[in-house]
């Protein structure tokens, strides 16, 4: 026993620790695209904010392309049948192209409206619809480089993918200094450069799924019945986003209430559990992997041994990651601002992101299995309740006190209370009863609607 668990921690972190890699160096786009276009001026800058908010939105709703074909290719890859994985993978792929062309289309149409919507006007408008407009031809790869990479994953290798987001993280930034600067093209050579170094992450991730093919004689063909199958599954998964994002939009929400200061502390507190959520974001692909490839050999005690000691690694993790921030919470404030208020706030709010983190790796790594397993439906609409129960929390933390009082500092550090243990409390509720249940535990390629 010890020898298999020395086995499953190797394969754990053999998938956790390049997906974690891919995790941050995904991001790194928009902020190499700003300290570019910032040197460009103020009101370019704005266009660009307004404008990337509309792509990484998009881009983020479409995360159950990732996701969906995750956890199919794994059960088909368990079940012995690599040409069943990659064909599905593929009835993957072609979803995406064809969604982000459509999508491509809608937003070079919209962008102008979208812009407006929010809140951009003026030059700072024409800027941002001229970035969103360049970028559409690259919107099509990006969602393939997100079905691509759920192919890998499910093929249980994630260094691939690291490789092909590092490579095109270095690689955007070069061009956008050529096309912005060198071309002198403006805002537009920095949604040009972006969108060129998108098709070759998606074509260099096509170029490994079709070797693949070639290997085991399949086709790239699209295939009807398999893309509508992959749209099936991923409309829950879709759903669950859509409830989690206004989780967070609500919170705020909730934090502008209460002022300038609180609103820039929870700013920088959220990029800090922006962080945590990507090291045990990185957990659970882990358990998508090996999950589906468990549910589709049929070995149900292979999946139930590896949720638990999923569960070590996600609340051990999320323990140590709180330790870290516990050590930095009292000067970690000086690295982004000056201001007395904010730093009290920010220190407050830090503590409570630390002593939650243990709570958040249990509900990520959990949250990862049940997507490995296929479980869309259930956390879909346990995703909605959680939102349904959230929200009112959320809006009486962002009205407990008034802005700009002292006891605004209260008032923030009482909001991240009710996210990070009512919110994630309640998370970990519905994931840990479904867990202990015997209805997600359906073997085979195909799981159980």
């Amino acid at each position: 026993m010890r020898h298999d668990g020395q086995v499953r921690d190797r394969e754990i972190i053999a998938l956790a620790v390049p997906a974690f890699g891919s995790l941050v160096a995904e991001p790194l786009f928009l902020p190499a695209d700003s300290a570019i276009v910032g040197s460009l001026g103020t009101v370019p800058l704005a266009g660009l904010g307004i404008a990337g908010a509309v792509l990484s939105t998009t881009v983020g709703l479409c995360v159950f392309l990732a996701y969906g074909t995750t956890a199919s290719v794994a059960r088909r890859l368990g079940a012995g049948d690599l040409r069943g994985a990659l064909s599905f993978g593929v009835d993957g792929v072609w979803l995406a192209a064809v969604l982000g062309l459509v999508l491509a289309i809608l937003g070079w149409v919209a962008a102008e409206p979208l812009t407006a919507a929010l809140g951009a006007t003026g030059q700072v408008q024409d800027d941002a619809v001229t970035y969103l407009r360049w970028s559409m031809p690259g919107l099509p790869a990006m969602l393939v480089v997100l079905a691509t990479t759920g192919v890998m994953r499910g093929l249980q290798d994630t260094r691939t993918p690291l490789a092909v987001a590092i490579s095109g993280a270095a690689v955007n930034a070069l061009l956008n200094l050529l096309l912005v600067h060198g071309a002198d093209l403006g805002i537009a050579g920095s949604a040009i450069g972006t969108a060129v170094t998108q098709l070759g992450m998606a074509a260099a991730l096509l170029v490994v799924v079709g070797r693949g093919l070639v290997r085991e004689g399949a086709s790239l063909r699209p295939h009807g019945p398999g893309i509508r199958a992959a749209g099936r599954a991923g409309v829950p998964l879709l759903v669950r986003t859509l409830a989690l994002r206004a989780s967070l939009l609500v919170t705020v929400w909730a934090a502008a209430q209460h002022g300038a200061a609180a609103l820039a502390a929870h700013q920088v507190a959220f990029n800090a559990w922006t962080l945590v959520a990507l090291a045990l974001d990185a957990l659970a692909i882990a358990a998508q992997a090996l999950t589906g490839r468990a549910l589709g050999a049929g070995d149900i005690a292979v999946v139930r041994s590896t949720t638990r000691r999923m569960l070590v690694w996600g609340v051990g993790g999320g323990a140590v990651l709180g330790l870290g921030i516990v050590a930095v919470h009292a000067v970690a404030w000086r690295l982004f601002t000056d201001d007395p208020a904010v730093a009290d706030t920010l220190s407050a709010v830090l503590l409570v992101i630390a002593f939650a983190a243990p709570l958040a790796g249990y509900v990520f790594v959990l949250d990862g299995v049940l997507i490995g397993a296929g479980d869309g439906t259930y956390l879909a609409w346990t995703a909605l309740l959680q939102f349904v129960l959230y929200a009112p929390l959320a809006l009486w933390a962002g009205h407990a006190t008034q802005p700009g009082t002292s006891d605004s500092t209260q008032g923030l550090t009482l909001l991240w209370i009710a996210f990070a243990f009512g919110w994630m409390a309640a998370r970990a509720a519905f994931l840990g009863l479904r867990e202990r249940s015997d209805r997600w535990l359906v073997t085979g390629v195909t799981p159980r609607a």
